[in-house]
């Protein structure tokens, strides 16, 4: 049996405590779990009651470490796969994780595909094309990008990422003017037809403001 005897609360923030068994320091946890374990100076635990305490407080921290990746921004569920195995945290806490972030609404790749999609055109407009790569590289099933990637009007999208554009270009010429802003929605991945449609309306709407 190993016996607590100090719990000392550590840090700035004093929401961590460090526990010590026997006179030793044995490992940390935050301070809310001392009253979920019932933990306290003087009490023995069992080692299998010890793993049992050291298993939940790997998991507890697994679920904070997602928590704190999907604080700064919605993600898909293989996103957070790979960072939590890059964390190092084991498998089977990995998908206890995610089966209950699933349950609270935090992790949904059908969510995600159009939160992905919405943001782009209204910030970073590019083609269908190129958000459906983006999200097939963050693991999202090919059926869920359909469905979001659909909804996107390559028209506008064109449309709109050429005018931000085109106001630093609007001193040139038609064919410098046409070949730069050519190729920066070539790079947004829009096809032929579309950026030359798109050139033809943003030109004629510049030369209609003078």
């Amino acid at each position: 049996m190993n016996t607590i005897t100090a719990l000392r609360t550590t840090g700035r923030t004093k929401k961590q405590v460090n526990l010590f068994l026997d006179g030793k320091y044995a490992f940390s946890l935050e301070k809310n779990n001392i009253a979920k374990q019932g933990l306290k100076v003087g009490m023995e635990l069992s080692s299998s009651r010890l793993d049992e305490l050291k298993n939940s407080l790997r998991y507890a921290r697994c679920l904070n470490a997602a928590y704190r990746y999907l604080s700064y921004r919605p993600r898909s569920e293989s996103e957070l796969r790979d960072r939590l195995q890059r964390r190092g945290f084991p498998a089977e806490h990995i998908d206890k994780v995610v089966e209950k972030l699933k349950e609270q609404g935090l992790l949904n790749d059908e969510a995600f595909a159009r939160f992905w999609a919405e943001n782009r055109a209204s910030f970073r407009p590019r083609s269908r094309q190129m958000t459906r790569r983006e999200l097939q590289k963050k693991g999202v099933d090919k059926d869920v990008i359909s469905q979001a990637v659909n909804e996107i009007d390559e028209t506008e999208s064109a449309y709109n990422a050429a005018v931000a554009r085109a106001r630093r270009l609007q001193n040139l010429e038609y064919q410098e003017f046409r070949q730069r802003l050519s190729e920066f929605l070539r790079r947004r991945g829009f096809t032929y037809d579309t950026i030359n449609q798109t050139i033809r309306r943003v030109w004629q709407e510049m030369k209609n403001e003078l």
